[in-house]
């Protein structure tokens, strides 16, 4: 996959395309994606634009958590088997008229096709929606395709429903949305190895800042060290039982592990959610309950 950073960018081929912020991407962006690369046997290549940073971070100024990292995100529409991901500035593209913007992908990018959901906007002030998009597509010489948006229950599935579930602990259900499971990337650091000294090692992360952490607590997961998988269970948030004062970070027990992975990079992914976390009166106490949630986690892995 090629990546491109700015609308200045010329791509050679003739291209399908879609646009969007891509958080997450779930199972309504599969859709789009899935068109684009249906495409190809046009002799299309499909393009994915989004943006660097979330739009509503750069708007607003602040951080606000993502799905994914851009990263991420990248190494997804990669997998997917997307030709080329132009990952520009929002703030290259909220200033321009939506006809100028139409323009700027059929003259840059040579689109010949694009896929929307029905709600899509686009250009200054969201100026831009599907029907204008129909009248340009005519004068313009590209194929308009809109799909309508993908549904759980009655809700359609988004980013911002994806994010709600996520935020919640209910990491079933937001896997479920996905369409896989929900991940973290990071890199083993060291911690206060209170652990090890009770007999249940734990490697700790620093997740990415702008990563949007499930709701403190623990966790049934899945953890990926050097393209090896290991069954664990994860503790998101600040050890309560120990000061209360770190900043949240992810901690895992990987069964049945015992080897060192300091400074290396590791994925975990949840699963299911086991309980809250909570302060414990002592050490002993913490102990207890680690066990019954390893437990826990070995009955999950047994019955699938």
């Amino acid at each position: 996959m090629e990546v491109r950073t700015s609308l200045d960018d010329t791509i050679e081929n003739e291209t399908a395309i879609t646009v969007g912020k891509f958080d997450g991407i779930h199972k309504g962006h599969d859709i789009l994606t899935k068109h684009l690369l249906n495409q190809e046997k046009n002799g299309l290549k499909s393009l994915v634009l989004t943006f660097d940073v979330s739009p509503r971070i750069q708007l607003k100024k602040d951080l606000e958590k993502q799905l994914i990292t851009n990263e991420e995100r990248k190494n997804l529409l990669q997998k997917q088997g997307i030709s080329y991901l132009v990952e520009c500035s929002f703030c290259e593209i909220m200033p321009l008229e939506p006809e100028d913007f139409v323009e700027i992908l059929v003259r840059q990018f040579h689109m010949k096709y694009m896929v929307c959901g029905t709600d899509f906007r686009f250009g200054k002030l969201g100026r831009g929606d599907v029907n204008l998009l129909k009248q340009l597509s005519e004068t313009m010489g590209f194929e308009l395709e809109v799909v309508e948006k993908l549904k759980s229950g009655e809700r359609d599935i988004s980013s911002t429903f994806v994010r709600e579930e996520i935020s919640n602990g209910n990491v079933r259900k937001g896997n479920q949305l996905l369409g896989y499971e929900y991940f973290i990337w990071g890199t083993v650091v060291h911690g206060n190895h209170l652990g090890t000294k009770i007999g249940i090692p734990t490697i700790n992360l620093i997740p990415p800042e702008d990563k949007l952490l499930p709701k403190n607590g623990v966790y049934i997961t899945k953890v990926e060290i050097d393209h090896r998988t290991f069954h664990g269970v994860t503790n998101v948030g600040v050890k309560p039982t120990i000061d209360g004062k770190h900043q949240i970070g992810v901690e895992t027990h990987i069964i049945d592990f015992k080897e060192d992975v300091y400074e290396r990079q590791v994925c975990v992914t949840f699963l299911e959610r086991i309980r809250d976390e909570i302060r414990f009166d002592s050490v002993d106490a913490l102990k207890e309950q680690m066990h019954l949630d390893k437990k826990k986690a070995l009955n999950y892995f047994n019955q699938l």
